[in-house]
């Protein structure tokens, strides 16, 4: 049965998720679906060149984030994967398979190193998704990163489903001066992130697990402790072992550029 990754590109340029395809393609060989706009031609010519699905979806770029869920849902209807990988794109590369590592939960959940109450992005977005009394009950736990979740294809539906419906029910309370002239408010992007850290810290999936940032199969940069790469550029955990996905290395370009330009060189990217 075949692995699956799921992702979206949706107003990408080529070169935004080049360096995503390239290290993904060095190592995995099996399906990835990526929701793309319908004016992303030459992303679209992109994904043909590695054998990527995609489906051209009517979404603004800044609507994407919270409307995903219900085409990725959509997309798992059609087959059965083994296992898949919930991610982001724009801010993500492989340093192997992300499948080959002995996951401990039906559905993985990657922390960062920070607790919700100690960023003020995650605490803001909490209490205007959900409100003070929940961003209470589980603003002592430590960051779930919504960019990266794993699981098997019946617990990942399940957290689509439950996604869909946490967003239907909890809305951004945007700022007033967005609602009175009904302009876009970008400042609700990554809103998203409170739903899933109310799901994975509710616990709503069972046998669920979460896994340390310092420590597992994924590395999540804005918050990570230490950054040290080993003598092939591989950003390595506290264990020595090269991290399958490093996530938002861009946030902490000063720490990462040295050893991402010669990365990249290994795949071939300027």
């Amino acid at each position: 049965m075949k692995n699956l990754i799921l992702t979206a590109a949706c107003g990408l340029q080529p070169n935004q998720i080049e360096f995503f395809l390239k290290s993904l393609r060095k190592y995995y060989d099996d399906e990835v679906f990526f929701l793309v706009g319908q004016k992303d031609f030459e992303t679209k010519k992109f994904l043909k060149e590695y054998n990527c699905n995609f489906l051209e979806v009517s979404v603004h770029k800044f609507d994407i984030q919270l409307k995903r869920y219900s085409f990725f849902l959509d997309v798992l209807q059609r087959d059965k994967y083994k296992n898949i990988l919930f991610c982001d794109s724009r801010d993500i590369y492989f340093q192997s398979n992300p499948f080959n590592y002995s996951y401990k939960g039906s559905i993985n959940y990657f922390l960062e190193d920070k607790k919700i109450k100690d960023c003020p992005y995650n605490s803001s977005w909490l209490i205007k998704t959900y409100g003070k009394e929940t961003y209470d009950a589980i603003s002592n736990n430590t960051i779930s990163c919504g960019g990266t979740i794993l699981g098997a294809h019946g617990s990942i539906k399940t957290f689509l489903t439950l996604m869909i419906d946490q967003i239907s029910k909890h809305k951004f309370k945007r700022r007033l001066k967005y609602v009175l002239t009904f302009r876009r408010d970008k400042g609700a992007r990554g809103s998203d992130q409170s739903h899933g850290n109310y799901i994975a810290h509710n616990n709503l999936i069972k046998n669920s697990f979460f896994h340390s940032n310092e420590a597992g199969p994924i590395a999540t940069a804005y918050y990570l402790k230490k950054i040290r790469f080993n003598n092939n550029s591989e950003l390595v955990n506290i264990h020595n072992e090269p991290y399958a996905v490093v996530h938002q290395y861009d946030k902490r370009w000063e720490d990462f550029k040295y050893a991402v330009v010669e990365f990249k060189k290994k795949l071939g990217i300027k």
